[in-house]
């Protein structure tokens, strides 16, 4: 298999550092986006299962509005964990909450799915101007590999999309995960300090990455809830889907 003749690898950790990917030329970069709990691996699964696309939002309204436009698209999202029920609507309950689990085929296949997140819509936002833009998760990490391996881009940009303000521990592992999938193609490059640090967490973790979940605060908050906490193990599934999805300028995210 080829490697890229890439220039550098970096890795973002938290949401503070996507103001400055507003003023940043990223034209020959492809940022890879991870929100591991749990919306890149919501819309992996959504598009495994036969979506047409997910549409990522910030906010209800966002949401509410697209539905409006498009009376045929499914409406998912979450707060606090639980599904957006009505009454945090002025009437219009979610089809779906965030949960990966609930987008099977019967639901999902052939639908567009708007889903309102917060830290992965922010990180999508921030690097939306990059010359592709990928959603990841350890679900469709080898794929992700593999489309990245065959498609080299001088720059590589990996981002985290955390937690509030704060860093995400699961993004941090997925993101050294598929650093050292792709650390061979980037040696003669310029290897950031934080992909050296992603690379060296997830060594530490990968031979029981379900028992360094109790590191993570959204683990542990999902493991909370009964209903949500078998969320945690479907997404550290390595590889389950063999899809790549990408990030195209309407804001739609669709396998390729």
């Amino acid at each position: 298999m080829t490697s890229p003749n890439a220039t550098s690898l970096e890795v973002l950790f938290t949401p503070a550092d996507f103001a400055a990917l507003n003023r940043r030329n990223l034209d020959d970069t492809v940022a890879v986006v991870f929100d591991v709990l749990r919306a890149t691996s919501t819309i992996v699964t959504a598009l495994a299962n036969g979506a047409e696309a997910v549409i990522p939002v910030a906010e209800i309204p966002e949401a509410l509005a697209l539905r409006e436009k498009q009376p045929g698209v499914l409406l998912a999202g979450e707060r606090d964990g639980l599904r957006i029920r009505a009454e945090l609507t002025g009437g219009v309950g979610f089809d779906l909450g965030n949960s990966p689990r609930e987008f099977t085929r019967e639901r999902v296949a052939g639908k567009t799915i708007v889903a309102s997140t917060t830290n992965g819509t922010r990180a999508f936002r921030a690097c939306a101007h990059a010359n592709q833009v990928l959603a990841a998760s350890f679900l469709n990490l080898k794929a992700t590999a593999d489309y990245i391996r065959a498609r080299p881009a001088a720059h590589l940009l990996v981002v985290c999309s955390g937690t509030m303000e704060q860093t995400a521990y699961e993004d941090i592992l997925a993101a050294g995960a598929l650093c050292d999938v792709l650390w061979a193609g980037y040696e003669r490059g310029e290897i950031s300090d934080a992909a050296q640090v992603a690379r060296e967490i997830y060594h530490a973790a990968w031979k029981d990455l379900l028992a360094a979940m109790r590191h993570s605060r959204n683990a542990r908050r999902l493991a909370a809830i009964a209903e949500l906490r078998e969320d945690i193990a479907f997404c550290l599934r390595r590889d389950a889907f063999p899809l790549v999805a990408v990030l195209h300028p309407d804001g739609r995210i669709a396998k390729v």
